[in-house]
């Protein structure tokens, strides 16, 4: 006789989430992503690199005829730069002496600011005497700039505010080399140029602060910006050194991160804003209706390196056409495309090769690299790793290169083996801190 069995119950279906419970996990993985990484890394290098990269090569094309644009017997005289700057306060060393030593010591500074941030070298002291540089220079004579400039301007005080040297730079060489030599149970060298370097700029700072040359209080201005980063930098590598496990090495990172993750929130704004403000003036101006706001430029000497080229555009009514309101669309149209991946790089590549055309047609090299450099802030991280690998192989294909610098790939820092982010500046595993209840 056989027993017959009841059938299971069948299971109970899973409770859902409501819509409260999603929200709150959605908020905290928001948090925990943005207190615990520092995103974009790829994309705030090549911004790095970008700007740096123009600013250099504007300096040193530049340099015969740097006495005119920023000298101290400029046209626009020393006397006149210190009554504007004393009504807008903007920040220039230029203006703390007259003399010609003084200058030629800015203008050195701003060279060499440039290429050792191009390079990734102490990024962060970097960063912040790059910014000196640019704002030095281009505040003493206000009206020696364009648009370029001015997005200079603005992306070098941002870039203060960035982890930037996380990859694509020798600071994060560096690191690497420390993490597998600790790997290995070698010693590695006490770092002795930091704190020299910021030893020596403490000196300036005081100097400067005790000669009355910084404008600002304990509550704000140039005197307290450059002060406090003087000391954070100053706290970073002391907590690095003697505590880079520690729980005052995770709260410095979650402030770090939230700062890097910030200001390059602002440097995409800006590059939106850019395009936006731009697109939706020229739909209101007549000029970009009928097309002239592109011809006329096309037979302006200033604007014509190459006039043969410059009649060959213009002498079409069609291209003129095209170039108008592609470009008018394009501006309106970016900052709406961000919401779609694929529109979004194809209208990147087509605004970045309108700057290149820009640069070529109209001489404006330095304008069209100022704003390529800003939209590679959007650029998707799988085409900047593989920039990074070709980079890296055409690299080894040109130079000879020593055994231990096999492992140095320009596309990403090497991942410590128990998930830890290794800081650049000083080479120390850090923990990756969470903000908030975690699963």
């Amino acid at each position: 006789m056989t027993t017959s069995h009841p059938a299971p119950a069948p299971a109970a279906p899973a409770p859902q989430a409501s819509p409260v419970n999603r929200l709150s996990a959605a908020v905290v993985n928001g948090i925990n992503r943005v207190t615990e990484t520092a995103l974009g890394p790829y994309q705030t290098a090549v911004v790095r690199i970008g700007f740096a990269a123009t600013w250099l090569l504007f300096l040193l094309r530049e340099i015969p005829n740097r006495q005119e644009m920023y000298g101290p017997n400029a046209p626009w005289s020393f006397d006149l730069a210190q009554r504007i700057v004393a009504d807008n306060h903007a920040f220039t060393i230029l203006l703390w002496s007259d003399g010609q030593v003084w200058f030629e010591c800015v203008y050195a500074l701003a060279v060499l600011s440039s290429a050792l941030l191009l390079l990734g070298w102490r990024t962060r002291t970097m960063s912040v005497l790059f910014m000196v540089g640019v704002l030095s220079l281009q505040n003493r004579s206000v009206f020696m700039g364009d648009g370029g400039d001015n997005v200079i301007h603005l992306m070098a005080i941002y870039l203060v505010f960035t982890r930037c040297g996380q990859v694509w730079s020798l600071d994060a060489r560096r690191a690497r080399r420390e993490s597998a030599l600790r790997a290995r149970g070698a010693q590695v060298r006490t770092d002795l140029v930091g704190p020299a370097l910021w030893t020596v700029l403490g000196l300036a700072l005081a100097v400067a602060s005790g000669a009355g040359k910084l404008d600002g209080g304990f509550l704000g201005g140039w005197l307290t910006l450059l002060w406090g980063l003087w000391a954070v930098h100053g706290v970073w590598w002391l907590v690095g050194r003697r505590a880079p496990r520690g729980e005052p090495r995770a709260l410095l990172d979650i402030v770090a991160n939230l700062a890097h993750n910030a200001a390059l929130f602002v440097i995409m704004a800006e590059a939106c804003l850019i395009y936006a403000t731009a697109g939706w003036y020229k739909i209101q101006g007549t000029r970009w209706q009928d097309g002239t706001a592109v011809y006329y430029p096309l037979h302006l000497n200033y604007f014509s390196p190459w006039p043969a080229l410059s009649d060959a555009l213009s002498s079409s009514g069609v291209m003129v056409m095209l170039v108008t309101y592609g470009t008018v669309m394009a501006q309106v149209a970016f900052p709406f495309t961000l919401f779609n991946r694929r529109v979004k790089n194809v209208l990147l590549v087509v605004m970045m090769t309108e700057h290149a055309v820009i640069s070529v047609v109209l001489g404006l090299p330095f304008f069209s690299l100022a704003m390529i450099a800003a939209d590679a802030v959007f650029l998707p991280t799988s085409f900047l790793r593989r920039l990074g690998d070709w980079t890296a192989r055409a690299r080894a294909a040109l130079f000879t290169r020593d055994p231990d610098s096999d492992a140095d790939s320009a596309s990403a820092t090497a991942p410590d083996p128990h998930g830890r982010q290794t800081d650049p500046d000083t080479g120390s595993p850090t923990e990756h801190a969470r903000v908030g209840s975690t699963p």
